[in-house]
C-alpha cells in the first residue's frame, strides 16, 4: 500500500531542487510606505544569498506589452542580502540607469524585482503594484 504523503513528499522536494529556496524561504520584492509617506523597495533573497539586476518597471495604463516609461535598472551582480531603499533611489552603491521621470506616476503598473541564483537553479522575486494602490 503506498502513502500519499510519501508523493506528496516527493513534489514537494522536487520544487525544492527546482527554485534553490524551500517555500518558507523563497525571495521577496516589496513596497512599503514610511509613515513620512516615501515608497521604500525591500529585497530579501533566501538567506543571506546574492541577488542580481535589480529593477523598477512604470509603464502607462493599457501599456502593460509597451515600452517602460519611467523607473531603473541596475546590471549589478552578486548583491548580498537584504536591501531596503527609497523607491526611486537605488542605493549609491548600485548604478542604475534611470528611465523616464523619476516619480511615480498616476495610473502606471510598476514592477519591482530582482533576480535570485543558486547554485545553477534560478527564480526571480517580482512585486506588482499601481500608484494608487500604495496611496500614492
Amino acid at each position: 500500500m503506498r502513502h500519499p504523503g510519501a508523493v506528496t513528499a516527493g513534489i514537494a522536494g522536487g520544487m525544492l531542487l527546482l527554485s534553490g529556496c524551500g517555500a518558507v524561504d523563497l525571495p521577496l520584492a516589496g513596497v512599503r510606505v514610511a509613515p513620512d509617506g516615501t515608497p521604500y523597495a525591500v529585497f530579501r533573497p533566501c538567506g543571506g544569498d546574492d541577488h542580481q539586476w535589480p529593477r523598477l518597471d512604470g509603464r502607462p495604463p493599457g501599456g502593460a506589452d509597451g515600452p517602460v516609461t519611467t523607473g531603473w535598472d541596475s546590471r549589478r551582480e552578486k548583491l548580498s542580502g537584504d536591501a531596503e531603499f527609497p523607491l526611486l533611489a537605488p542605493p549609491g552603491g548600485r548604478r542604475a540607469r534611470h528611465r523616464g521621470k523619476q516619480e511615480l506616476l498616476p495610473g502606471h503598473h510598476y514592477v519591482l524585482g530582482f533576480g535570485h541564483y543558486v547554485t545553477g537553479d534560478s527564480c526571480n522575486a517580482v512585486a506588482a503594484f499601481t500608484t494608487e494602490r500604495i496611496g500614492h
